[in-house]
């Protein structure tokens, strides 16, 4: 295993030059009328030390690059998108937690047609109000809400996408109705070798899977009591069957939920917060030969209330508690587990990527976070979290742990998360850098011992540069 390198200069000026060099095909934006080009080229580099999952430790490290082109033909109402995604990764080795979330070398990560100026329902319940409404159709990302449920991710060096059709309704009033059926698209290269060689192989969609949601979004609900306070309702549905080559646990899931939540403000207090209940049915596994369902019972809620002072530094200090169910019982054909699908995690728990070892399954997180804001030129924070395991006979989900006895406890550990940015004037560059640790508690200790492994404090850091055009 390598050691342990910090935030070596070395690495960063490597990040550094690629993504200087890529910046030759900036000039290619906005040409013909009605055609437009725009992207993204970012460079990362990461290192950890003390490892938490199963079977690994000491240190790793990785270099990612991940570069955007999007072109758009717009001709009256009609869109015509195409993007293409190119995601690397380098230094990894065998030990390094590389999937296909790291590595889509150029590939078309949207296709899409995008009907706008369309009628809504919205202008039928709400005809004294304007709306705006796009249909796309093809393949596309999809961020709605809070993007806990569905979300086309930033941090992670492969984006989500999906194939289908997606209705898009805004307001004046800022009133969002968004409804969506799609199925998933297979991000591929998967097999480990192939990942850490860079090798190339399309995409493809996932027939077996289907997802859709109807996501309301209403802005100032109760301007007379609260100001600034808004109301979501969701209900999302996840279904799957076995396809040939690709076995499936066979889940069949609906969540419904709200949101409600008042964004920062100086002076003022702010809240966040979100419940969704999952209910359906699943296999144990995705064996062919597991053909018994279990009844699917699930939770998640997220809390966190805070207060922006009046400084300078436009600071946030928040209290948050995280909570997502897990499975008690592996034996009494119900299946417990609130396992994350398709949304994002790093804005509520830790950064991700080969560290991120708190997601929302299986998990109860509470804490505390402090966010500056005083500039649009910058920004920071910290998060604090006290995480526990909600069921101790469950997974332990990033760190491929579990003791189905229970004995060795849930204490995962204590987090400390950070995170700083600063963009140009213009917003074309930005540079990102963060810190994570995790201090192992009772639960890591005991199964790590089991296996032999020593337990330390696992300590995470990174440096990113992007270039926006």
């Amino acid at each position: 295993m390598k050691k342990w390198l910090g935030f070596k200069y070395g690495a960063f000026f490597v990040v550094l030059f690629g993504i200087s060099s890529l910046c030759a095909i900036a000039p290619l934006t906005s040409h013909a009328q009605g055609f437009t080009v725009e992207g993204e080229i970012r460079g990362r580099y990461e290192n950890l030390d003390g490892q938490f999952r199963a079977g690994e430790e000491g240190s790793d490290e990785v270099l990612l690059f991940r570069t955007l082109l999007h072109g758009k033909y717009r001709y009256e109402n009609i869109t015509i998108g195409v993007e293409i995604q190119d995601s690397r990764s380098y230094w990894g080795d065998d030990s390094t937690p590389l999937s296909s979330s790291f590595v889509n070398t150029a590939d078309v990560l949207q296709a899409y047609v995008a009907f706008s100026g369309l009628p809504s329902l919205l202008s039928y319940v709400q005809p004294q109000t304007h709306s705006r409404h796009t249909l796309t159709v093809g393949r596309q990302t999809v961020s709605i809400g809070s993007k806990r449920q569905i979300e086309r991710v930033s941090y992670a060096n492969v984006i989500k996408s999906y194939t289908g059709i997606y209705s898009q309704t805004t307001t004046d009033s800022s009133n969002e109705l968004h409804a969506f059926y799609v199925v998933p698209i297979e991000r591929l290269v998967d097999d480990k070798d192939e990942v850490l060689s860079n090798h190339w192989q399309a995409d493809k969609e996932q027939w077996g899977r289907r997802i859709w949601g109807i996501h309301y979004r209403h802005a100032d609900t109760l301007p007379s009591l609260v100001s600034n306070l808004w109301t979501e309702a969701f209900v999302y549905g996840f279904d799957e069957q076995d396809r040939h080559h690709t076995p499936t646990p066979n889940r069949h899931y609906l969540t419904s939920g709200f949101r409600i939540f008042r964004k920062h403000k100086p002076q003022q207090w702010n809240l966040d917060i979100e419940a969704a209940h999952r209910q359906g049915s699943r296999h144990s596994s995705s064996d062919v030969i597991d053909n018994e369902d279990l009844a699917v019972s699930a939770n998640m809620l997220l809390f966190r209330v805070g207060y922006t002072f009046n400084h300078w530094l436009n600071p946030n200090l928040a209290f948050q508690h995280y909570y997502t169910s897990g499975d008690d019982n592996p034996n009494d054909n119900r299946y417990g587990q609130f396992e994350r699908l398709f949304g994002g995690r790093r804005t509520d728990l830790n950064n991700t990527s080969i560290h991120g070892p708190l997601t929302p399954a299986n998990l109860t997180a509470t804490g505390f976070r402090v966010e500056l804001r005083p500039h649009a030129n910058w920004d920071a924070r910290v998060h604090y979290s006290a995480a526990t395991l909600s069921s101790n006979t469950d997974s332990f989900v990033i760190g491929k742990y579990q003791d189905s006895s229970g004995q060795s406890g849930d204490d995962i550990g204590h987090t400390v998360d950070s995170r700083i940015r600063f963009w140009t004037e213009d917003k074309t560059w930005m540079f990102d850098a963060g810190f994570s640790l995790l201090f192992a508690g009772d639960y890591l200790e005991s199964v790590r011992s089991q296996e032999g492994l020593p337990t330390s404090t696992t300590r995470f850091g990174y440096v990113q540069l992007s270039y926006q055009f």
